[in-house]
């Protein structure tokens, strides 16, 4: 029975997501033409190849469905080439049917997420014949996941979507000016207030639970929070979910860009990610951490300098985290209820609701990675026992207003990277997340075309006005 202490939703871990079957895509009353085979890239780019449904049936019936993609579409941004990928070699990527969803905004179309797989099998780690491809974001989450699940650990995963209406990127002219979680964020009868009931209405017929949505503070910023899912249908609901705003925004018009910081007077935009964790052993309590809970978050705070190279990849990222502008912070720390932490406890004494908002993360993360990261990290604390050593910052002065003294007294005595160099030396040197969590050949491969990124959106020089054009057509 719940405490007095409980309050919000009391979601179970058995929470599944609503999709579509393979029978539904031929029901005349959908009138269902096309299929969408989406994957997201290791620098967050949606891509997608569209097939008939004929043909797409044609392909469930062969023996290993699927459509072949050049090995090198992990590697390109534009038209420029990491290093360490080559034109030649082709995966095949296999539709994963527990992922049909309707995409609202294009009628007569539904998108399925797939899996990267290897045409001919090779011998693995194991010397066992495999069609495992370790750049795979996807089967790389699933993998973490998986061995969580073996301990008997689970975890739901929830949310926020933060992005920014513009009318035009050149120049960059906001949609609409509002004040926080104001009624004049969507007045009635403006295509603003159209674009958002349609995103919502989207989501929710796309089978995604939708909670709310608000203004936020910066001119034509607006949030979308999902309900909680296991981390890896959570994060395809994330991507559905984005491909409906974006695509929204562009059929009237505008455009919705997903941009770490667009205004420096401003609150930036981000993509607040909620962890709740969940074991037949983890007795929750309304005044505690679990010692679950609490090994899985001394663990997640270790490797957080290095962490962040996943969630907020970009140069632009490290303009949103700073202190005093409600975005976590540059103290690796955490506090109850505290919005100034890069990780908040959110409805702390409700053991039925408690949860971990990442703060630290971005809408340029590839939401796969990002989980695969923080999700590796905090099992690794569970397993090992870690013990929670960095104190409650509640506030309600934040890590940034304490004293030095004040600091060490909580136990805050690191920086989070201050830098998108930093945060990426960090990941290279993080032997848990390199070598064990994501992989060598991954962790190369991501800081390769990381940096290839970087350089694209470097591209316009020190011309402030066009690099933020670009980045916010690209993200």
């Amino acid at each position: 029975m719940p405490s007095i202490y409980d309050h919000g939703v009391d979601y179970s871990s058995l929470t599944r997501a609503t999709t579509l079957s393979v029978e539904k895509l031929t029901d005349p009353s959908l009138n269902i033409s096309y299929v969408r085979l989406q994957w997201v890239d290791l620098v967050n780019n949606i891509r997608c190849r569209v097939i008939p449904l004929d043909y797409f049936l044609k392909l469930l019936q062969s023996s290993r469905p699927g459509v072949g993609v050049a090995k090198i579409a992990f590697g390109i941004v534009y038209l420029m080439a990491a290093e360490g990928f080559a034109p030649s070699g082709e995966y095949l990527i296999v539709p994963d049917l527990s992922t049909i969803r309707l995409a609202p905004y294009a009628p007569g179309e539904v998108v399925v997420l797939g899996w990267f797989k290897e045409k001919t099998p090779y011998p693995g780690i194991d010397n066992k014949l495999t069609l495992d491809v370790p750049l795979c974001p996807r089967a790389t989450l699933q993998r973490v996941v998986s061995q969580s699940s073996q301990s008997g650990i689970e975890y739901l995963v929830g949310f926020e979507s933060e992005f920014i209406l513009l009318k035009t990127t050149k120049p960059i002219v906001a949609a609409s000016n509002h004040s926080w979680t104001a009624t004049n964020g969507f007045p009635s009868g403006t295509v603003v207030q159209k674009i958002l009931r349609e995103i919502a209405d989207g989501i929710q017929a796309s089978g995604i639970e939708l909670q709310m949505y608000h203004a936020e503070a910066a001119p034509g910023q607006y949030e979308m929070v999902t309900g909680p899912l296991p981390p890896l249908q959570a994060a395809d609901a994330l991507i559905h979910t984005r491909e409906i705003i974006y695509n929204t925004a562009a059929k009237h018009g505008l455009r919705a860009t997903f941009a770490p910081r667009i205004y420096m007077d401003s609150a930036g935009s981000s993509a607040h990610t909620h962890i709740s964790i969940h074991s037949k052993n983890n007795e929750k309590v309304p005044n505690q951490l679990s010692p679950v809970e609490s090994s899985f978050l001394a663990s997640v705070l270790t490797n957080l300098p290095a962490l962040t190279a996943l969630t907020l990849p970009t140069q632009a990222s490290y303009k949103r985290m700073a202190d005093g502008v409600w975005s976590g912070g540059t103290y690796v720390n955490w506090g109850t209820e505290n919005r100034e932490a890069p990780i908040r406890l959110s409805n702390a004494t409700s053991p039925s609701s408690r949860n971990f908002e990442m703060r630290f993360v971005d809408g340029t993360a590839n939401p796969y990675l990002a989980l695969t990261g923080i999700l590796g990290a905090g099992f690794a604390g569970i397993r090992d026992k870690a013990e929670l050593k960095i104190k409650d910052c509640p506030g309600p002065k934040t890590a940034a207003q304490l004293s030095e003294k004040e600091r060490q007294t909580l136990g805050i005595t690191q920086r989070m990277a201050l830098t998108w160099d930093e945060a990426r030396q960090n990941l290279a040197n993080n032997q848990l997340l390199r070598d064990s969590i994501l992989g060598t050949e991954l962790t190369t491969k991501f800081l390769s075309v990381n940096k290839t990124l970087a350089d694209a959106l470097n591209l316009d020089g020190d011309d402030e006005v066009a690099s933020l054009t670009r980045l916010v057509e690209f993200y």
